[in-house]
């Protein structure tokens, strides 16, 4: 376990594999930690040098002060990247960690070489639903909404079949400090987009499970849409989390854009 102090918060991180090896960032969904891409890190087959972190209010990092934005979580990754010395790196954002790597290649365009958008976009949901998200978990807490969380999380299949490893992925969500995830809603419901997405310019990969409940398949195919030259992916049989389902697709689809960046 690693821990640094940025920006007033202390954000835990894993940074691996060969120093000189193409650079691969991950930043997680809402109620998530880094553990989401461990199966992914197993198919990468240790080709790359990965950095993944837990943003304020999630995992082991510090919750910080509130109120929390969009701009505030970009402004911590591209503080992590300058700590670790990070210049040049593919940045893979699922959810809510998408729209911080869309800022962050409009901050930082120095930094990000390519992105991979999993199951995210350039705007998500509205006001009214954020807010009654919100509302609804400071009376009842994450708990009371974690079953219908968790069906927009996994597939059917998933959540049949493989109990076990789903009541272990409710104790992640559930653990997540209230505070933390409040924060990182309000950040979602504020922030948009369009015009950022317009601009990026680097190589763009967007994916998406079929059975997405929370960022579903046309969402994400409209972000692609707005990127240049982006493609599209859909991922079958996969919810809101393809990196835990169907984590060997999406590392061969994050080999497919590193081979364009980074021509390995």
């Amino acid at each position: 376990m690693q821990f640094a102090r940025l920006n007033g918060v202390v954000l835990h991180h894993a940074i691996e594999g060969p120093e000189a090896a193409p650079t691969l960032v991950f930043s997680n969904s809402l109620g998530t930690d880094f553990r989401i891409w461990d199966r992914v890190l197993a198919h990468l087959d240790g080709q790359y040098r990965t950095v993944r972190y837990d943003k304020r209010g999630h995992g082991l990092s510090e919750v910080g002060p509130e109120p929390y934005s969009i701009e505030r979580h970009v402004a911590d990754l591209s503080a992590l990247l300058d700590h670790l010395k990070i210049t040049r790196a593919v940045v893979v954002g699922l959810s809510v960690g998408g729209m911080i790597a869309q800022g962050l290649t409009d901050e930082r365009p120095d930094v990000v070489a390519g992105l991979v958008l999993s199951d995210t976009g350039h705007k998500i949901g509205t006001h009214d639903m954020w807010d009654a998200r919100m509302a609804a978990i400071q009376e009842g807490g994450i708990a009371s909404l974690s079953e219908a969380i968790l069906e927009r999380w996994f597939s059917a299949r998933f959540r049949a079949e493989r109990s076990e490893e789903l009541a272990g992925w409710r104790a992640m969500l559930t653990r997540t400090p209230v505070a933390g995830y409040l924060g990182t809603c309000a950040a979602i419901r504020n922030a948009d987009f369009t015009e950022v997405a317009r601009a990026i310019s680097v190589p763009t990969l967007a994916i998406c499970g079929s059975e997405d409940g929370a960022t579903p398949p046309d969402l994400v195919r409209e972000l692609a849409e707005l990127v240049p030259g982006a493609r599209f992916e859909l991922v079958e049989g996969a919810g809101h989390l393809p990196c835990i389902e169907f984590p060997e697709i999406v590392a061969r689809l994050i080999k497919e854009i590193c081979a364009e960046v980074y021509h390995v």
